[in-house]
C-alpha cells in the first residue's frame, strides 16, 4: 500500500494540471517512485518466461547465428529462414489490404437518412480523418509497416494514441511489446490498472521538459549529472546489428518507466488513474498528470466521495493469435515455429556437416609411412614428396569410415518444412510459386482460398485493433479539435459516440483478387437489376482495381450523359446495314440506268447524223420519208431517254432524304431509348445493360 504524508484534492484544477509531482514534498515523491518501480518489478517478473521466447523468436527470425563448437570449431550454422518466410507472407498481404490510400477511415451511417446530413457528416469524417493518419501524421503509416512485420514474428505490438501539444496534431506511436511492460496474466489493456511504457530520453529533451515546466527540477540530482547507465539494456539488439553495447556517456538516453497506474493520492480509499514518470535508475519521480480530462468522468456519491472515475486509455493491443494460457501476449509465428525453426536447422547443419566430411575426408596414418609431423593438407593439382613407397602409403593410411549425407534426413527434412507451411499458411501457392501446370484453374483458386483461411482469422484481429485505434483518434479530435475545424470537417462532426468508425478496408477480404472480382460481380448486377446508385458502383469498381486517378476518368453520367440502350444499338445497326445494302443496290441500279442513258444518247447522235446526211443528199421524196421516220425515232428515243434520267434523279434524290433520316432517327433514338440504370458501369466490350 502507499502511505502519503501529504493528499491533494480532485478538483478541475488538479485535474488540468500540467505536473502534480509538485505538489509533493520530496518523501512523498520518493515514496510514489518507488511504489511505481515495484509494480514494475513485479511484471517485469511475470512476463520473464515470455521474454525468453520473444528474444529466441527474434533471433531465428532475423537469422542470428551463434558460435558453434560441435561437432568441430567452424561447423555448419545455417539459420533457415522459415520465420522470415511466414512474416513476409503476412506482411505482403496485410500491409496493402489495411493501409490503402486515399480511403483508409471510414465512419458508417447507421439508422435513416431522408436529408442525407449523416451521410455528409460520416464522408467528412471519413475524408479527415483518413486525411490526419496519411498527411498529417507522416509517422503513421511508416510505424503501422514496421507493425505489421513486427507482430506475426513477436505476436503483438501496440499503439500509444495521444494528442501532441508540441506537434499540434493526433499521433499514434508504435509501442514494441518489449517496451511495454503488463502484468503477463492482465486480462486486457483497457482493464488492467498498471501499464508500463519504456521510454529512452535524451538529455536535452529532458532539460527542456524542466524549463517549460512539464518536469520537476532535476538538473541538480546526481543521477542527471552523471553519465546514463540504465539497468535494463538491450544487448542481444546490439549483437543483431553488429555492435557493442556502447559505455556509458553524456550522449547515452535515459530509461524512464512512464507507468498508468492508481493512486490512491486524495486518501480517501479509492486510487485514481494517474501518469507517473519515473527514472529507472535513481526512481526518481519527474512528473505525475492525473489520466482523466473531465469532471464529469468522475462518479461521486451524494456525500461528494468518488466511486468510479473513467480513464483515458492511450494504448491499443494489436495481436496475432490468442495465447492459449492465457497471457496479455498473444503468440507470433515466432513461437509457433521456433522448435520446428531450430529442429531444420539442426537438420541442415547435420546433412552440409556429413557432406563437408566425405568431400574432405580424414584417417588414421601408420607408422610405416615416412612423412613429416603436423596436419598435411592438400590443394588442387597438388603433389607431395614423401620418402616411402606407394605400397607403404597404401597400407599405413587408413580413411575413416564416413556415410553419405543421409537420405532419411533429408526425407525428415522436408516433412519439417512442410509441416511448418502448414502452420503458417506459407504454401507454395500462396509464395507465388507454380504448383504444376496441369493443375486445374477451379483446383487452384480453391486451394488458394484455404491457404488464406488462417491469414483471414488473424487479418480480422489486426482490423478490429485497428477499429479501436481510430475510435481513440476520434474521441481526441473531439475534445482537442478548434470548432472552426478546417476544409475537411470541424469539431461538431466528431461530437457524436464514436462506435461508427471503422478502417475502410473489408476485414473478410485479403486478396485483391478476391476485391476485384467482387466488384466486378456488383458492376455486373448493377447493370441487370433496378435500383442500384450507378455511380457509386462504377467508383467502387475502380477503386477495387486500383487504377489511380479513377475520380478523373469517371466524371458521372450527369456530366457526359447516359449510355445508349444496347437493343436499340443493335436494332440501328441492322438498319443501318440494310439501309446501306439497299444503297448499294440502288447505286448499282443507278450505274445501270446511266450506262443505258449514255448509250440511248448514243443511238440518238447517230441517228441525228443519219438524218443530216439524207437532208444534204436529198434526192426526192423518198428521202425526205427516211427523214421523217428518223427524226420520229430521235424523238421517241429522247422522250424515254429523259424519262430515265427523270428515274435516276428521283433515285438519287430518294437516298438522299433516307440517309438523313436514319441519321437523325438514331440521335433521337439514343435520347429517348436510355437504359434504365443510365450510365452504368460499362462491361469490357463497352455495353450498358439492357432496356
Amino acid at each position: 500500500m502507499l502511505h502519503l504524508d501529504h493528499h491533494i484534492t480532485i478538483n478541475k484544477e488538479t485535474i488540468e494540471s500540467p505536473n502534480l509531482a509538485e505538489r509533493f514534498g520530496e518523501v512523498d515523491r520518493r515514496r510514489i517512485g518507488n511504489y511505481v518501480y515495484e509494480g514494475y518489478s513485479q511484471d517485469l517478473a511475470s512476463r520473464s518466461k515470455w521474454e525468453k521466447r520473444m528474444e529466441a523468436a527474434m533471433d531465428l527470425a532475423l537469422q542470428l547465428q551463434k558460435a558453434k563448437s560441435f561437432p568441430w570449431p567452424g561447423a555448419s550454422n545455417i539459420t533457415f529462414p522459415l520465420i522470415t518466410i511466414a512474416a513476409l507472407q503476412f506482411h505482403s498481404r496485410a500491409y496493402p489490404a489495411l493501409v490503402s490510400a486515399p480511403d483508409v477511415v471510414q465512419c458508417e451511417v447507421f439508422g435513416s437518412d431522408p436529408d442525407g446530413k449523416k451521410t455528409e457528416r460520416a464522408e467528412r469524417v471519413s475524408a479527415h480523418m483518413s486525411w490526419q493518419l496519411l498527411t498529417q501524421d507522416q509517422s503513421w503509416e511508416e510505424q503501422q509497416d514496421r507493425l505489421l512485420i513486427s507482430v506475426p514474428i513477436v505476436g503483438c505490438a501496440f499503439k500509444k494514441s495521444y494528442h501532441s501539444a508540441e506537434k499540434g496534431h493526433n499521433c499514434s506511436d508504435l509501442v514494441l511489446a518489449k517496451d511495454l511492460v503488463i502484468n503477463y496474466y492482465a486480462k486486457s489493456v483497457e482493464t488492467e490498472g498498471r501499464k508500463t511504457h519504456l521510454i529512452k530520453k535524451h538529455r536535452n529533451d529532458i532539460y527542456q521538459s524542466v524549463k517549460l515546466g512539464a518536469y520537476c527540477d532535476i538538473l541538480d540530482c546526481a543521477w542527471y549529472n552523471s553519465p546514463s547507465n540504465p539497468t535494463t539494456t538491450d544487448d542481444r539488439k546490439n549483437v543483431r546489428a553488429g555492435q557493442e553495447e556502447p559505455e556509458p556517456s553524456t550522449e547515452t538516453p535515459f530509461l524512464f518507466l512512464e507507468q498508468h497506474v492508481s493512486l490512491d493520492l486524495d486518501g480517501d480509499g479509492y486510487a485514481e488513474p494517474y501518469i507517473a514518470l519515473v527514472e529507472e535508475t535513481s526512481h526518481e519521480l519527474i512528473r505525475l498528470v492525473a489520466r482523466f480530462d473531465r469532471e464529469e468522468d468522475i462518479t461521486r456519491l451524494p456525500n461528494n466521495e468518488i466511486v468510479s472515475i473513467k480513464p483515458i486509455e492511450y494504448f491499443t493491443k494489436y495481436g496475432f493469435i490468442p495465447s492459449p494460457d492465457g497471457g496479455i501476449y498473444d503468440l507470433g509465428f515466432g513461437i509457433f515455429l521456433g522448435p520446428l525453426n531450430e529442429s531444420v536447422n539442426t537438420l541442415i547443419n547435420q546433412l552440409v556437416d556429413s557432406g563437408t566430411m566425405q568431400n574432405l575426408g580424414g584417417g588414421f596414418l601408420g607408422r610405416g609411412i615416412k612423412i613429416r609431423g603436423g596436419t598435411t593438407g592438400f590443394s588442387p593439382m597438388e603433389w607431395k614428396r614423401v620418402d616411402s613407397t606407394g605400397d607403404d602409403l597404401r597400407k599405413n593410411i587408413v580413411p575413416i569410415p564416413v556415410n553419405e549425407p543421409s537420405h532419411v534426413l533429408f526425407q525428415l527434412l522436408g516433412l519439417l518444412i512442410d509441416y511448418t507451411n502448414r502452420i503458417s499458411g506459407a504454401t507454395e501457392m500462396l509464395a507465388g510459386q507454380n504448383p504444376g501446370q496441369n493443375t486445374a484453374a477451379t483446383t487452384s483458386n480453391q486451394m488458394v482460398e484455404q491457404g488464406m483461411k488462417i491469414y483471414s482469422a488473424i487479418f480480422k484481429r489486426v482490423w478490429r485493433s485497428m477499429k479501436e485505434e481510430f475510435k481513440k483518434l476520434y474521441l481526441l479530435n473531439a475534445v482537442h479539435m478548434s470548432d472552426s475545424g478546417n476544409q475537411l470537417a470541424t469539431r461538431a462532426d466528431y461530437l457524436d459516440p464514436p462506435d461508427s468508425i471503422r478502417p475502410a478496408a473489408d476485414p473478410n477480404v485479403v486478396s485483391d483478387t478476391v476485391r476485384a472480382q467482387q466488384a466486378q460481380i456488383l458492376a455486373e448486377r448493377a447493370r441487370s437489376v433496378p435500383g442500384y446508385d450507378i455511380e457509386k458502383v462504377e467508383r467502387h469498381l475502380l477503386k477495387s482495381l486500383h487504377i489511380s486517378g479513377g475520380e478523373s476518368f469517371y466524371i458521372g453520367a450527369q456530366k457526359t450523359g447516359p449510355l445508349p440502350n444496347p437493343k436499340v444499338q443493335i436494332e440501328q445497326i441492322k438498319q443501318q446495314i440494310a439501309m446501306a445494302k439497299i444503297k448499294q443496290e440502288a447505286d448499282e441500279f443507278t450505274i445501270k440506268m446511266m450506262e443505258q442513258h449514255d448509250l440511248q444518247e448514243a443511238q440518238i447522235a447517230q441517228l441525228e447524223s443519219m438524218a443530216m446526211k439524207l437532208a444534204a443528199e436529198a434526192k426526192g421524196i423518198d428521202t425526205g420519208h427516211q427523214i421523217a421516220a428518223i427524226n420520229t425515232m430521235i424523238a421517241a428515243q429522247r422522250q424515254n431517254n429523259d424519262a430515265l434520267m427523270s428515274r435516276i434523279n428521283a433515285m438519287i434524290k430518294g437516298a438522299e432524304v433516307a440517309h438523313h433520316a436514319s441519321v437523325d432517327e438514331g440521335t433521337m433514338g439514343r435520347m429517348a431509348n436510355a437504359p434504365s440504370n443510365a450510365g452504368g458501369p460499362s462491361s469490357p466490350s463497352g455495353a450498358g445493360n439492357g432496356a
